[in-house]
């Protein structure tokens, strides 16, 4: 296990320099003056450019620009955005807040999901399977931004239920409507593969054993099919949280949530390279290491999973 976990670790390095270098060639290879950009209607003193260009290194070729931002992450330095904040502290300020929205959606997308899925695996080819099929695959047609305007007119506007925007200071009750639209968007796979699983647990030998040995449905549904139906549900769920934690830039731009997603809409606009590449870096880091816990809860959910060394 020590082992699996290390190799994955180092996994990690080739993952890091090969995204943050395509990700600041593609910054790079982007048309137009960012520095000129800030300016808006104004004409920029040629020496103000120049001294910003400098500050910046964009004048440098693009391997020595890349050159100075990984030696600068290795000794924690994210860099400034061309506003002059650091972009270690654009990121403390944005990601606690996605990362609580992610943490809102996945738990109601898991829940949801799990439950949902289970009753509709019971009731195979009935009302209630027949029924929650049909809402799924309506919340898979409908785009994010229909469900988000949707919410936010009834459950915020209409009924107010909720706030219709989010404030700057965003706790975690302000992020509940976001959480549901983007939650209830992403169930609907989750609550298939749970389907699916609970049926095919069903079906093996192990169940109809427990079921011959005089185990109640009580007993045998959550110990003996739950658990075991679990791993493609988590699988996905965590897929989704790797996803919310980039930013789910759409719904926090609806709901003015201040996260990552609309920092990082932000500096594309302005074709900030650092901090497009700084988040980018922070991100594939997050994903992995999310992907690492799933794979150690593999074992947890069913011991008969084991890694190799």
């Amino acid at each position: 296990m020590v082992g699996y976990i290390i190799k994955r670790f180092l996994q990690v390095i080739p993952v890091f320099f090969g995204a943050t270098l395509l990700i600041y060639f593609m910054v790079f290879s982007m048309p137009g003056d960012p520095i000129a950009a800030l300016f808006g209607q104004r004409v920029p003193n040629p020496a103000q450019l120049a001294e910003i260009r400098a500050r910046y290194h964009l004048d440098d070729p693009f391997i020595v620009q890349y050159w100075y931002y990984v030696t600068g992450v290795f000794t924690g330095n994210l860099g400034k955005t061309y506003s002059g904040q650091d972009v270690a502290v654009v990121l403390g300020r944005t990601l606690p807040v996605t990362a609580r929205l992610a943490v809102l959606a996945i738990g109601l997308e898991f829940v949801l999901a799990v439950v949902i899925g289970t009753i509709s695996a019971l009731t195979k080819g009935k009302f209630l399977d027949i029924s929650s099929l049909v809402v799924s695959l309506l919340f898979l047609a409908m785009p994010i931004f229909v469900i988000a305007f949707l919410a936010q007119y009834f459950l915020a506007i209409q009924w107010g239920w909720f706030k219709p925007t989010v404030p700057q200071q965003a706790g975690w009750g302000d992020l509940w409507l976001p959480a549901i639209v983007l939650g209830v968007s992403m169930y609907a796979t989750s609550m298939r593969l749970m389907r699916g699983s609970v049926i095919d647990t069903l079906n093996q030998d192990w169940v109809r054993t427990a079921y011959s040995k005089g185990l109640s449905r009580s007993r045998v549904l959550p110990v003996h099919v739950l658990r075991n139906s679990l791993i493609p549900v988590v699988t996905n769920s965590a897929t989704n949280f790797g996803v919310l934690l980039v930013g789910a830039t759409v719904t926090e731009g609806i709901f003015n949530v201040p996260g990552v997603g609309n920092q990082l809409f932000k500096a594309v606009q302005l074709q900030e390279g650092t901090t497009i590449v700084s988040f980018v870096t922070v991100f594939v880091i997050l994903y992995v290491l999310v992907n690492l816990v799933v794979d150690l809860l593999y074992v947890v959910l069913d011991p008969r999973i084991r890694y190799a060394k």
